[in-house]
């Protein structure tokens, strides 16, 4: 074993030559604190989570659009839920009408290429609801005026293609409160159900809870969240037309138990065409909201990342070393200078 301390590079001193001193001492709490600073904001740095980006063409995806046949249902894989949480709070369920892609439910079409479970419901809303829907204002008796209004929540399977979703006032609906207005004739003279508009317009304000494409996206928000929509023209009467582009994202977690999560992030545009604009243009859509969406060819991964421990380790090690080391190299310096001014002045 005495062969090894040839290769001694960490010469130990002797006890007896050694001298410890104030000023030392002073020095080495300096640069415990310096080094202890040092390692806490290294640590913070290791423990943030890193996020990269990258953009790539998306992939191309066959859809069945509505095709029926078995081979169409291959491709149900291909598809994604589009969830609906939206409330009228002065419009009826009985007056309000939803299609998708031309396909509404008031003509059953809606119903032949939407099943259960994958479907949307009609009902009352809750006071909560109906409470959002007017805000800024409040209701005087919510429990029952929430019966005049109504909302549409649920979740579909859409193909990856561009389409459309319209949540308006039933075709019925209009008709009888335009005829009420422009002459006076109420269409459905006769039936038990009294005219819900009271010879006025309907109003199509609107409160959008939440209107999503695909998974939730961690990082990001839903830009529809609490959309508000009033027509407040006198009227009542408007179409809240939103445009939505989707854009394929893949989100990949640092969490090593968690799966690559494929959703959407959507950038959107909203604008109210007036009745006027309607008119003008001769469309055949009826007030209430309009919701177009596209998707982009372009796709966007989401990377989470965190450095390596080996990393974090060889800072840590590079930190605490140079630390005492520059300390050393300062310390020598000074007391070498100070002893040879001593010199010199004997």
């Amino acid at each position: 074993m005495a062969p090894l301390r040839s290769f001694d590079a960490f010469a130990k001193p002797i006890d007896g030559i050694r001298e410890r001193t104030i000023s030392g001492g002073l020095i080495t709490l300096l640069a415990s604190l310096t080094a202890a600073a040092l390692f806490l904001s290294q640590l913070i740095v290791y423990l943030q989570v890193q996020t990269r980006h990258s953009m790539h063409l998306a992939e191309s995806v066959p859809s069945a659009l509505f095709d029926q046949s078995p081979s169409a249902r291959l491709l149900s894989g291909h598809k994604i839920p589009l969830r609906v949480h939206v409330t009228f709070p002065h419009l009826p369920c009985n007056s309000l009408d939803y299609a998708h892609d031309g396909n509404s439910h008031s003509e059953g079409k809606f119903q032949h290429y939407h099943r259960a479970p994958y479907e949307f419901k009609k009902r009352i809303p809750t006071i909560e609801e109906y409470k959002t829907s007017l805000s800024p204002s409040l209701p005087t008796n919510p429990q029952s005026e929430r019966q005049q209004g109504c909302t549409l929540i649920g979740t579909i399977q859409i193909p990856r293609v561009g389409g459309s979703l319209s949540v308006t006032v039933s075709p019925t609906a209009w008709r009888r409160a335009t005829s009420l207005l422009s002459f006076g004739v109420d269409l459905l003279d006769g039936q038990p159900e009294p005219d819900p508009f009271h010879g006025k317009l309907p109003n199509v304000t609107h409160h959008i809870h939440s209107l999503t494409f695909g998974p939730p996206f961690p990082p990001g928000i839903d830009p529809l969240r609490h959309a508000q929509h009033v027509m407040d023209n006198g009227s009542g009467v408007a179409l809240a037309n939103v445009a939505v582009k989707l854009v394929p994202t893949t989100y990949i977690s640092q969490n090593p138990f968690s799966s690559e999560i494929e959703t959407y992030q959507a950038s959107v545009a909203r604008h109210i065409v007036q009745p006027e604009t309607l008119a003008a243009q001769r469309s055949t859509l009826l007030p209430g909201l309009m919701v177009t969406y596209d998707f982009t060819p372009l796709a966007v991964r989401h990377r989470e990342r965190r450095e390596g421990f080996l990393v974090f380790l060889s800072s840590l090690v590079g930190i605490v070393g140079g630390v005492f080391v520059t300390v050393g190299l300062v310390t020598g310096c000074l007391v070498n200078s100070a002893q040879a001014v001593a010199k010199k002045m004997d």
